[in-house]
């Protein structure tokens, strides 16, 4: 017994280097000049942002002339030079001031410039992935179509060659920034007979003929990120605008998935901890019964039950990140972050609807913005319902 305590002893002081939850001094330092930029330019705005429902183009400039989209590339792009989960730090801080900036901000910083910088030829990097990083050009991600969302393998929009060219025909929505944007990664069935294996991605520009954007979605929340449908009518595509190998979009687009969710789970951390940070203050200084409400228990265990939330889901959101960084990104794990985080968020901030009572009605409070803006966290980079299958796959229980 001594003996198995001893190696144990050992074993326990061997790895403990390697348990270390702590950020680096520099993702610490990031981290609190995004918290002082939001407090002083993004919070300030975030009510007028929403009641505007248009495209933040100050503030979007602001975060191109800070550095944010070019947080995870490397410099000779024009990057930072940092990881994913540096980046998700950024978004869970912007998240925290306006989910609808946080939104346009990941979609430049990520969905819609990856693809190009890893499949892009050298001129289209030059011409249009580094003023992309600098903010100088708006890209986005067009894949949902009406009737294919969740199954990528059934959209419609064909890509068929014709010399040099590729003639795209099709019809996406749900497109973000789509109103503003100058290029679209765009996914189309070269082979539509091949299911998943038949889809490819362009880089299509705004100036083409036959692009077009169609109506404007209005919606519930994160009202400032514009979202509309593209259409693409016979646009003649140059052949070096195909991105990758013939056949591999899908599998393309797969890679970069886990940090997407990754991502999308550090919003829902951002929104949710704004949710407890103004139900908290709030229930500090409402006075019921000849006392401020958060004495009472059914409000602190509100208040302890959303922080408790909050904690698993930044844990789980930075893990998935952390092992993106670390070039080992998990499915599973990836899945479980952004499906938590974006149900933890709309726990939140339906509970902070309840401390604010009656105020969290009215629209002179954030608490209905909360509301509103976690609702749109539950779709994108996979439903609920799709997550949670595709965990009990991984699991082995389906």
């Amino acid at each position: 017994m001594i003996f198995v305590n001893v190696t144990l002893l050992r074993w326990q002081k061997s790895i403990r280097p390697h348990l270390d939850f702590n950020l680096s001094e520099e993702q610490t330092l990031f981290r609190d000049s995004v918290r002082a930029f939001v407090a002083r330019e993004v919070a300030p705005c975030a009510r007028e942002m929403d009641e505007r429902d248009e495209f933040p183009r100050q503030l979007f400039k602001r975060c191109g002339e800070l550095g944010y989209f070019a947080v995870r590339y490397p410099e000779d792009v024009g990057g930072m030079g940092g990881d994913a989960l540096t980046f998700v730090l950024m978004i869970e801080e912007l998240a925290r001031g306006s989910l609808a900036l946080a939104s346009v901000v990941g979609m430049q910083g990520l969905n819609g410039t990856d693809l190009l910088f890893h499949l892009g030829t050298a001129e289209q990097k030059e011409r249009v992935l580094k003023p992309a990083l600098r903010g100088e050009k708006i890209g986005t991600i067009a894949i949902t179509e009406p009737d294919a969302g969740s199954d990528i393998g059934g959209i419609t929009t064909t890509a068929r060659r014709e010399s040099d060219v590729w003639v795209l025909e099709g019809q996406k929505i749900w497109i973000t920034s789509a109103t503003v944007a100058d290029f679209f990664i765009v996914a189309a069935k070269t082979d539509p007979t091949l299911g998943t294996k038949g889809i490819d991605l362009f880089m299509v520009e705004k100036e083409m003929p036959g692009v077009s954007v169609g109506r404007r979605i209005e919606k519930l929340g994160t009202r400032g990120s514009e979202t509309s449908e593209v259409i693409f009518e016979s646009v003649r595509v140059p052949h070096e605008n195909l991105l990758g190998e013939r056949g591999t979009g899908f599998r393309h687009l797969g890679k970069t998935l886990a940090e997407i969710r990754a991502m999308t789970g550090a919003l829902g951390v951002g929104l949710a901890q704004a949710a407890l940070d103004a139900s908290l203050a709030y229930a500090q200084q409402r006075t019921q019964f000849g006392r401020p409400i958060v004495q009472f228990q059914a409000i602190a265990h509100k208040l302890a039950h959303m922080g408790t939330q909050i904690e698993a889901a930044r844990a789980l959101v930075y893990r998935a990140a952390w092992l993106v960084s670390a070039g080992k990104p998990d499915v599973k794990l990836s899945a479980m972050a952004k499906y938590f985080a974006t149900e933890t968020a709309n726990h939140c901030a339906d509970q902070a609807t309840r401390i604010f009572g009656s105020y969290g009605f009215a629209l002179e409070y954030d608490a209905q913005r909360y509301f509103r803006d976690a609702r749109f966290l539950l779709y994108g980079a996979g439903t609920s319902e799709i997550l949670l299958s595709l965990i009990a796959k991984e699991m082995g229980a389906a």
